[in-house]
């Protein structure tokens, strides 16, 4: 039965490097997706353009194509071909490459509430741990899932740990202690300046996460 293994992490530098690793350890280019927080940085001297995401718009079609500077996502074989930029009702825009941005497409999820989340369900992760992943994209962070033979389920998390993703259990500890309640599809969206306030914040109470 085929497993998936899923890593949150605060950027897509992150994200993009853990992706990278399972396709060169050999887990199929089709059985790994990047979602990132689009949110995008206000212009000026400090933008790096190495990391930095672009959404062209086609207004005719609605659709959009994700356009990475310095080769982030693009430059993970198999997943330039299916990068989407969408938008998540509650999270805004993303960009989101391999299966999970099918089933994104395939469900609408501009219009649908909670589109992550039930992305996420539809390839086999729990309910609750989708609302914890929806909210660290929300947040400003990105996500890595890979579909996995149970055999490989411990490498698949010993590559994704080794590319700094953070516990998604003890972060979501963290927010409730400050008072959130659950994924709200109905929320503001957050600006760039906010996503960095909060991960910045969030990082700083991390307890460094060990490797197995």
């Amino acid at each position: 039965m085929v497993k998936i293994v899923v890593g949150s992490f605060d950027s897509i530098a992150q994200a993009v490097g853990a992706a990278r690793a399972l396709r060169a350890s050999g887990f199929m280019e089709n059985d790994v997706s990047v979602v990132a927080n689009d949110a995008q940085r206000p212009a000026g001297p400090d933008r790096d353009p190495k990391t930095e995401q672009v959404l062209t718009e086609d207004k005719a079609s609605g659709a959009a194509t994700g356009i990475v500077a310095g080769g982030a996502l693009g430059g993970v074989a198999g997943l330039a071909a299916s990068l989407m930029g969408l938008a998540i009702p509650g999270i805004g825009p993303i960009l989101a490459a391999g299966p999970v941005a099918a089933a994104l497409a395939g469900a609408g999820a501009g219009a649908v509430a909670g589109g992550l989340i039930g992305g996420l369900a539809d390839l086999g992760v729990s309910d609750t741990h989708a609302e914890y992943c929806a909210e660290a994209v929300r947040s400003g962070g990105a996500l890595v899932s890979v579909k996995v033979d149970p055999s490989r389920v411990a490498e698949a998390e010993r590559i994704i740990k080794g590319h700094d993703a953070f516990d998604i259990e003890e972060r979501a500890s963290q927010w409730m202690a400050a008072g959130w309640i659950g994924y709200n599809p109905n929320g503001e969206a957050y600006t760039f300046e906010e996503s960095e306030r909060d991960r910045t914040q969030w990082r700083a109470a991390q307890r460094p996460r060990q490797q197995s």
